[in-house]
């Protein structure tokens, strides 16, 4: 795990607040990064998008419909539309639309008010922050607890951006690159879905990478061009050797290195993490997050979605199983799991 925060020499497994500490504060806000880095995290991860003007701010994608006010906004009204991303046909608000100083109008609202209803407190209260106001803040934060936060950005839908004339990964490299941050031991490091881009970005800068994946599909710079690789082939032991090419990190949903059988419950970690080691990946995995809605049957409290769960015990588990690093929408459940150690056995 070089090059990632961290106490010097450990090999502790790396605390990511996914989209901030978004359990407790609205996603991709300066407020749930913070809280993020005030929680333990040794890494914030936003999702990046592009402004028409060029600008990269964070969301979890270039809708906006449902992670901010726009649509109560009258002004705005007429730029609601169709499109097509990613081969998915989407209606909304678009990030691609809007000027920065549009954008900076804007208020983050709760993406998922049913099971974060606490959240909804601070609807209205944030702005849709840059890549350049997360890294300040990452670097202030960083003086304030007095250790190393790095910064983890995701580039989404770089292949539909790239066709706008807004290539994501250009936009990337001039940031990090005016700051000094084109170094693996910088504590930055640059994820995506897709290859292209990280194949790219490996190719112009060292910079750290995370290829990630997903249960199912494949990468749609890959399905656009008519080639058949899937995420399937990527997570084979040939697979993991091709993706070691270019990157130091496989990011895996948390299902394929515990799975859950039909009913819900975990079942035995499989060969994943240690199939990656092998090729010279780590492994992290995503998302974390301790409502019931998205824990295992076995670990849930309640028949209430949002009521929080067990998920120490989903935690130990994807520990047991030898993961590097671990998404998390409440990265204190992390930091505490990681402080306790590795358990003796994973369930099974």
């Amino acid at each position: 795990m070089s090059g990632l925060p961290g106490p010097a020499g450990s090999t502790r497994p790396v605390v990511i607040a996914h989209r901030g500490a978004s359990g407790y504060r609205p996603e991709h806000t300066l407020a749930a990064y913070h809280l993020g880095a005030a929680l333990g995290a040794d890494l914030i991860e936003p999702d990046l998008v592009s402004t028409s003007d060029g600008v990269l701010v964070a969301r979890h994608e270039n809708e906006i419909g449902g992670t901010t006010d726009v649509a109560g906004r009258p002004e705005f009204a007429s730029r609601r539309t169709t499109k097509v991303v990613d081969g998915r046909v989407v209606t909304g608000w678009f990030t691609e639309d809007f000027t920065l100083a549009e954008i900076k109008t804007l208020r983050a609202t709760e993406r998922i008010p049913q099971l974060r209803p606490g959240n909804t407190a601070y609807d209205g209260w944030y702005e849709v922050p840059t890549l350049d106001e997360i890294l300040d803040l990452a670097e202030l934060a960083s003086r304030w607890y007095g250790r190393r936060i790095g910064v983890m950005p995701e580039l989404k839908s770089s292949t539909y951006s790239r066709r706008l004339g807004l290539p994501l990964e250009e936009l990337l490299l001039r940031a990090v690159r005016e700051r000094g941050l084109d170094d693996p031991g910088s504590g930055f490091a640059v994820q995506s879905f897709e290859i292209a881009n990280l194949q790219h970005l490996a190719a112009q800068a060292p910079l750290r990478l995370v290829q990630l994946v997903d249960p199912a599909g494949g990468p749609y710079d890959r399905v656009r061009t008519g080639q058949r690789t899937t995420y399937a082939d990527m997570v084979t032991p040939a697979g993991l050797a091709c993706i070691a090419e270019y990157a130091h990190v496989l990011g895996a949903p948390k299902e394929l290195v515990v799975p859950r059988l039909h009913d819900g419950t975990l079942t035995s970690p499989t060969t994943l993490t240690a199939d990656a080691h092998a090729a010279g990946l780590d492994v992290y995995v995503w998302t974390v997050r301790h409502e019931n809605a998205f824990l295992p049957t076995d670990l849930r409290s309640s028949p209430l979605g949002a009521d929080a769960g067990d998920v120490r015990g989903e935690l130990d588990a994807l520990l047991a199983a030898g993961v590097d690093g671990v998404f998390a929408d409440q990265p204190d459940h992390v930091v505490a799991a990681v402080a306790a150690g590795v358990p003796v056995s994973s369930p099974g």
